[in-house]
Parts: structure tokens; sequence; C-alpha cells
């Protein structure tokens, strides 16, 4: 490994610092003012994810058919690498990199949750009854429009890197074969700059969202007398070290966690299947739950509801393609940095197989566990959580209706640690790479840069948590930061089509 950190010059001290002092500012700014900035963050989601919605929707449907496109033209032989070069990673190292990348530990915080939130809105009630549909809506929202984004820019980034040979791993750098020599200039110092801001608040949304639970789980595994908000700050920095750790051991530290993660995660879903004694509903339930998403994927997909009779698109599936979007800073850039060798049919269908396949399972498992006891009549979920609003106290309850529930939510634990671990490292990673003017393919950032990035990444959700924002408010992170992400994702995929059409033929041998 080249160790290219001790020039200073190569280091974009304006990408680096602009991000951190402005989010330093954010984050101070919540914890003097937690109710002014609470309500400012409201109105503004407002604009972008009711007035302007139908933009995220639009952008998600076009993104799947262009996946599905690549993976069946000529496109999909064009090798990311040079031609005949053969895969890096073997299958399963590629698959447990990719998937736990692209999803952090909120995906066992929604998995086990997410159909209760969705049974108290009136559009389920609408469409029958609950129980069939209640288990639809998270297999649409964690499936394949917002895998799409991660294997459509994951296949532009792949191409830009391996194929292309360039040097600055950047989204405006990605974006030349149709900005040109503006990416050199300030359109392309601003896109940069909104990948950066959107990196950040992904990573606040998600670390936001899912660390009060496993703050929960602690307080109740070890009774201790603490607030949640003081343990959630307690997991974030703990996690912090974990996966600064891993990633200043470089990808080999990665793919460890990663496959350790699969194992725990896996072993989990595993478990709940085999023990909970609810595996015919579970089973049973998942393949009716996927027959009605295909068979309804284009109304779910354009569902707008323009009178506002339930607002179930503007707080569902905007916010769900918003979330994803942002993230689609770091995670395709690592997906298509661990897929050399591997041509784009093999990434995007190879990553629906792995990725959509695992999220689904994780959702049809937990999700139909507790959607069982409650059509049953053995559990009452949905009435628990009208009452409370407590979701993280939910989960709880759920899983100590399953038998050896202690061992269970240690697993779910680790696995959560495993995940953010896992997710957090590939983040680092990548945003130390935008510190660099130039950076070759066999270079890698100099670890006080990544060190840097480590920390920034765990800022603005203790800002998040000590402002105590709701989950409407954390939600509005994403949708606020993804709106010029998704400009600029059509600038990308603009730019591979183009760029790739010389690369077409040659594998043609045009």
């Amino acid at each position: 490994m080249k160790n290219v950190t001790t020039d200073k010059k190569r280091i974009d001290w304006m990408l680096t610092l602009v991000p951190f002092l402005s989010i330093m500012a954010l984050a101070l700014y919540m914890f003097l003012f937690p109710e002014q900035s609470n309500e400012v963050i409201s109105k503004v989601r407002f604009f972008f994810g009711d007035a302007v919605g139908s933009y995220y929707l639009v952008i998600g449907i076009g993104t799947l058919v262009l996946s599905l496109f690549l993976s069946f033209s000529k496109y999909g032989d064009i090798v990311l690498g040079n031609p005949g070069e053969k895969p890096k990673y073997n299958f399963f190292t590629w698959g447990c990199m990719m998937f736990t990348c692209g999803l952090a530990a909120d995906i066992l915080f929604y998995s086990f949750a997410e159909w209760v939130m969705y049974a108290s809105n009136p559009h389920v009630a609408e469409m029958g009854k609950i129980e069939d549909w209640a288990g639809v809506f998270p297999l649409f929202h964690w499936s394949f429009i917002p895998w799409s984004f991660y294997l459509v820019l994951a296949v532009a980034f792949g191409f830009m890197l391996h194929t292309r040979k360039r040097t600055k791993q950047r989204y405006s750098e990605a974006c030349r074969p149709v900005i040109g020599k503006h990416a050199d200039g300030f359109f392309g110092r601003l896109i940069d700059l909104f990948a950066l801001f959107a990196l950040l608040a992904g990573t606040a949304t998600t670390f936001s969202v899912a660390t009060p639970l496993m703050a929960s789980i602690l307080v109740k595994l070890f009774g201790i007398s603490i607030s949640r908000t003081a343990m959630t700050i307690f997991i974030l920095l703990v996690t912090c070290a974990v996966y600064t750790y891993a990633v200043l051991h470089g990808f080999k530290g990665i793919g460890f966690l990663a496959k350790l993660c699969i194992w725990l995660f896996f072993g989990l879903l595993g478990i709940v299947l085999v023990i909970g004694g609810q595996g015919r509903f579970i089973i049973e339930n998942g393949v009716q739950s996927l027959g009605m998403l295909f068979q309804n994927f284009i109304g779910l997909s354009t569902y707008t509801d323009p009178g506002r009779t339930n607002c179930f698109p503007q707080d569902w599936t905007i916010y769900y393609w918003a979330y994803w979007m942002v993230w689609c800073i770091a995670a395709p850039f690592f997906i298509g940095n661990v897929s050399r060798g591997r041509t784009v049919r093999q990434t995007i269908l190879g990553g629906y197989v792995f990725g959509v396949g695992s999220t689904i399972v994780s959702f049809v498992v937990l999700g139909n566990y507790s959607l069982g006891l409650q059509v049953q009549g053995k559990a009452d979920f949905m009435a628990s959580y009208a009452e409370s609003g407590d979701l993280y106290g939910l989960i709880l309850d759920i899983v100590g209706t399953m038998p050896g529930s202690t061992f269970i939510l240690i697993l779910i634990l680790l696995s959560m640690i495993a995940f953010y671990a896992t997710s957090f490292d590939s983040i680092a990673y990548t945003a130390a790479c935008y510190s660099y003017r130039s950076l070759k393919e066999d270079e890698h950032p100099h670890k006080l840069i990544t060190l840097l990035w480590c920390i920034l990444l765990i800022v603005l959700p203790i800002a998040l948590v000590f402002s105590e924002s709701s989950m409407n408010n954390i939600q509005s992170v994403s949708i606020i930061s993804a709106f010029p992400i998704g400009i600029i994702m059509i600038l990308m995929i603009w730019s591979f089509m183009k760029d790739a059409n010389p690369a077409k033929k040659e594998e043609k041998g045009e």
C-alpha cells in the first residue's frame, strides 16, 4: 500500500474543512436552540417532502427501469476493470461487504417495528386488512427501488475507478463526461459539497433512529439506572471507536467485520424463525406479501395521495427514497470499489440477489413474527404503540415474547454494533477519499484524515439526540439533503451512459 498522506498539497482543505466547520456550527445550534432548530427543520421538510415530493418518486422509478436496461443490454457486458479481468472478491465476500456497507443497524430496528407504524396509517385500512398490507410496505420500501439507487451508481463509480482509471474519487469526477472542465471549477466543488453534506445527513439519520434501541437493550440487560439519552450517547461513542479501529486497518478489517456481521445477522433470523413459534405464519405471510408486492408494484411506486387524505407517501415513501439517496454518497462508491473485475450485469443482478434477498428475509422473519402474534390475538402491539408511542419499548416487548429472550437481546445488540461498524467504516473511508485532490487506485487516505472523518460522522447524530428531535424531524434531515443529490445522480447516470458508449464498442470489438 502506498502512503500518499505525507504530501499535504494533495489534500483539498476546502472540501475537508467546510463540511467540518458547517456541521460543528449546525450541531452547536441544535445544542443551544433545540426547539427552534426542530421547527426550522420541519418547515423546510414540508416544502421538499410535500410540495415537490413527486420528484423523489420519479427518480425512484426511473433508476429501477435503468438498472434493468443496463443489466440486460450490451452495457451489461462491460467489465469494471481491464477487459477479461476476474472479480477481486468471491461472491460471498463481495456480497457481505456490499450488504453491510449499504445497510446499517436500522434494518433491525425497522424489521421488528415497521409494520406497526404502517398499521396506524389510514391508507393501509383503505387498501384492505391490516394483516394483508402491513407486511407489504416494508418489503416495498426496502427492496428494488432503493437498491437500484445503490447499484446503478455503484456501476458508474466502478467504471470511473477501474475502467477509466480516474484519480479523483469524487461525485464531480463521475459527472465529468457531461459537465466537462466545470468539474474542476465552482460547479464541481458545489457538487462535492452537496455530496458530503448529504453523507453526513444520512449518517445522522441512521444513528439517530437505531442507537436508542441499543441503549434500551443495555438498560434492560443490566438494569442500569441511566437515561436513554445518556446511554445513547455512550453507544454512539463506543460504535465510533469500533468502526474507527476497523477502517484504520483497511479493507482487511472491513471484510472481516462484514462477514462477522452477516453470520450474526442470519444467526438471529434463523433463531427467530426456528424457535419463535411463528414459523408457519412467517413463511406463508412472507410469500403472500411478496406476491402482493409484485402485483401492486406500479401502483405503490406512483401513489402520491394528491388529495392529502392520509399523507402516506409524504410520510413514508418519499422519506425512504430520500433516505436511500443520501446514503448513495458512500455506499455505491464503496460497492463500486469492491466490484473490480465484475461486469455491469454481475454487479447489478448480484446486488439484487444478495442485497435485496437478504433485506427481504429480514423483514419477512422479524416483522411477521410480531404480526403473527397480533393476528392470532396473542399480543396487541398496535394498542401498546398507540398508547405509548415508544417504538424502542415495543421492540423490547416483542423480543420478550420469544424463548431465550435475553440471549436474543444480546445477539441483536452485537448484530447492531457489527452493522454500524461495517457501514460506517466504509463511509469514513469514502469521506476520507473525498479530501484528496487526486488518489490513485492503489493509494489510500492518510489515517489522520480518516480519523478526522470518523469523528465528524458522530457529531451530528449526537446533536440530534441532545435536541430530542422527533422521528419526523430526523426523517426531515434526509429529505432536505436528498433534493440536490437527486439532480447530481441524474448527472452521474447521464455521464456514465455517455462515457460507457466507447467501452461498449470496445467490448464488442468494433
